[in-house]
């Protein structure tokens, strides 16, 4: 039984961030740029207390604070993930972001983006979820820019349009669910559209017109289908840090945003709804892994799996009402999904050439020669996306895969099978060149590499964080198996 309260030490975690990303952009307006690593330590030391304070919560009963934010294990594991993966991301970005003009903007931005993609997770008010949907939109659109290279404005732009048309469907899916639940809060909206299909009335037509609006704005800071475009040129155009960060960070907050809305305020008796995140679960990974075959850009290759891995992470969404495996099975994969993809894009920030950033997969001609620990944790991270044992995304893979077929939707287990194994194509393109001899004047340069310590290290970390928790996922499924 959830308990109702307007205790804000219930939101240590959130404030945390939040008061963080206020004092860091009040002193940074001070601090000379030599100094501005100050914010990156705060914005570190911010994610820090908020792992400890969620810690902590695990021991407290299950409440809702202000009426409109759940603070449950849904919650509290979303929160772990989210700050875990973000100190993941502070670490990659340190190589990219010190010295810079804008560097205190930088942690600001990444505070205020981990903030929204939290409140996403722990909405049970569609207003709330909107303006948490605004909150893990606006600070990300800035910081794909933030660099002000050609490349990276153009991605911010497409992002940032992408966003205004996802954002205006959104709210106006808030409007027609209202409309038809008499009700924005998700109990009480549960319970109009129920009486509403009792009495063979037309509201869940509109209901359901007004769910599909809702889904389309969360598939666009999951990156599915179909608002998944902004995604690969994004992932291209930023520096890797944040190309990493867009592609993880809101990730996480808008699919456990659709499996709290899902479960908790649309009942699957007036609205097929579970058919409707099968269809764009199958689309995702389907066409993520066809997209990525032939390409040659290395983030470009990372931003499309990033859409297949949507698609995997939507069949738990999918049978969610229908299995007590799916929450568990969701937000395990959510964490190996989320150290994983960041160690990959850590690798790519690491990897330089004499002319700049490693872009391409021949880039990397050789790495396993000059810098073999390197490579080593990219192997890992590459074959931990397919899902191959002892990762943790294996684990990740088997949990979802299970809980589908638990669900009834067998069919969308072999789908999701037939894309790992294609999947592992496009990888191997990438881990192939790894193990050659480069060119006189082709392959990264070592002594480039080696300024990017941070990046380099971070990689190295998640690599061994997948293969720990691939090893010993006993321990994180004991904090997922109290999902309701």
């Amino acid at each position: 039984m959830e308990m109702m309260n307007e205790d804000p030490g219930a939101l240590i975690p959130e404030l945390a961030l939040l008061g963080a990303a206020v004092l860091g952009l009040l002193a940074g307006s001070w601090l000379p740029r030599r100094r501005q690593w100050l914010i990156a330590a705060l914005a570190g030391l911010a994610f820090v207390a908020g792992i400890v304070a969620t810690a902590l919560a695990y021991t407290r009963p299950a409440e809702t604070v202000f009426g409109s934010y759940a603070i449950d294990p849904t919650t509290n594991a979303t929160r772990l993930i989210v700050l875990v993966a973000t100190l993941l991301a502070v670490g990659a970005s340190v190589d990219a972001a010190r010295g810079q003009r804008r560097e205190t903007e930088y942690w600001v931005l990444l505070l205020l983006g981990a903030l929204g993609s939290v409140l996403m997770a722990g909405a049970t008010d569609l207003l709330l979820l909107f303006a948490a949907f605004l909150l893990a939109s606006i600070p990300l659109y800035a910081l794909v820019g933030w660099s002000a290279t050609s490349t990276g404005t153009e991605g911010a732009m497409k992002y940032y349009l992408s966003g205004a048309f996802a954002g205006v469907t959104m709210i106006t899916g808030v409007t027609l669910l209202n409309a038809a639940g008499r009700g924005t809060a998700y109990v009480p909206l549960r319970e109009n559209l129920t009486a509403a299909a009792a009495g063979g009335r037309s509201m869940p037509a509109l209901a359901a017109v007004g769910l599909v609006a809702v889904l389309a704005g969360l598939a666009f800071k999951a990156g599915a289908v179909p608002a998944q475009f902004w995604v690969p040129d994004v992932s291209d155009g930023a520096p890797a840090p944040v190309a990493g960060i867009v592609t993880t960070i809101p990730k996480i907050g808008a699919l456990v945003a659709v499996y709290r809305l899902l479960t908790q305020a649309i009942p699957e008796h007036a609205i097929d709804w579970p058919l409707i995140v099968a269809i764009l679960a199958a689309a995702s990974m389907s066409l993520g892994n066809l997209a990525a075959f032939l390409q040659t850009s290395v983030q470009r290759l990372l931003g499309y799996s990033a859409i297949s891995q949507v698609g995997y992470v939507l069949m738990a969404a999918a049978v969610a009402a229908r299995t007590p495996q799916a929450g568990p099975a969701l937000l395990l994969y959510l964490a190996a999904y989320a150290i994983t993809n960041l160690g990959a894009f850590a690798v790519a920030a690491a990897v330089t050439t004499p002319e700049g950033p490693a872009r391409t997969v021949n880039d990397y001609r050789g790495l396993a020669r000059r810098r073999p620990v390197l490579a080593g944790a990219l192997v890992v991270c590459l074959l931990g996306l397919v899902g191959t044992p002892p990762t943790a995304v294996f684990l990740g893979k088997l949990a979802v895969f299970t809980a589908a077929v638990d669900g009834g939707m067998a069919w969308l287990t072999v789908l999701a099978i037939v894309n790992t194994v294609a999947s592992l194509f496009y990888y191997l393109r990438w881990i192939a060149p790894l193990f050659t001899t480069p060119a006189p004047t082709a392959g990264p340069s070592e002594n480039h590499g080696l300024r990017r310590r941070w990046a380099s290290g971070v990689a190295v970390v998640a690599a061994l964080t997948t293969l720990i928790i691939g090893v010993g996922a006993q321990a994180l499924l004991g904090l997922l198996t109290t999902v309701p």
